[in-house]
């Protein structure tokens, strides 16, 4: 019996190490997606102050569909883990060798503490991307009403500089 349920063990573990590999993965390229939207002003060499705020964040919507996608994987990757890392508690809480069980249950911390840095690292890129799209956004609508306004008021202002043109002009 000891054989059967130390197999168990050696299963859950091999799928926890397995699920927190795949995640650091998914997390590195999430976090590229993330911050590649965030700096690309930046890389093309311009370093005017406006550089950030003029490159646009998402060139569509076959990027938001990619952020989108990419977390809900991760969430599914987390949530099974977290699974995994029950079934490790439950087996360590009904395992009834003592000398077994500290060493059992430091392995069953180590990858609490794993999960745990995996959700607060996704949760955090996750906000952040929030954030600057959001950020983006109203910028955008910013920009927008701005050159709105410029346009519009556009041949008042040539109109005005030719009449202070001429009453300087008359002036002299």
């Amino acid at each position: 019996m000891a054989a059967g349920t130390s197999n168990y063990w050696e299963d859950l573990r091999k799928q926890a190490r397995q699920l927190e590999n795949e995640l650091d993965l998914k997390l590195v390229s999430f976090s590229k997606l993330c911050t590649s939207y965030s700096h690309g002003g930046a890389r093309d060499g311009r370093r005017d102050r406006y550089s950030s705020d003029t490159t646009p964040l998402l060139n569509g919507s076959s990027q938001d569909r990619m952020f989108e996608t990419m977390a809900i994987e991760i969430e599914q990757l987390l949530a099974r883990l977290t699974g995994i890392n029950d079934k490790m508690a439950e087996y360590t809480n009904s395992a009834g060798v003592p000398s077994l069980n500290a060493a059992l249950m430091h392995t069953l911390q180590r990858h609490r503490d794993i999960l745990q840095d995996y959700t607060h690292e996704f949760h955090k890129t996750k906000a952040n991307f929030v954030a600057i799209r959001e950020r983006e956004n109203l910028m955008g609508s910013v920009r927008k009403d701005i050159e709105s306004y410029k346009s519009g008021s556009g041949v008042n202002n040539r109109r005005t500089e030719l009449f202070l043109k001429e009453h300087d002009h008359l002036r002299k």
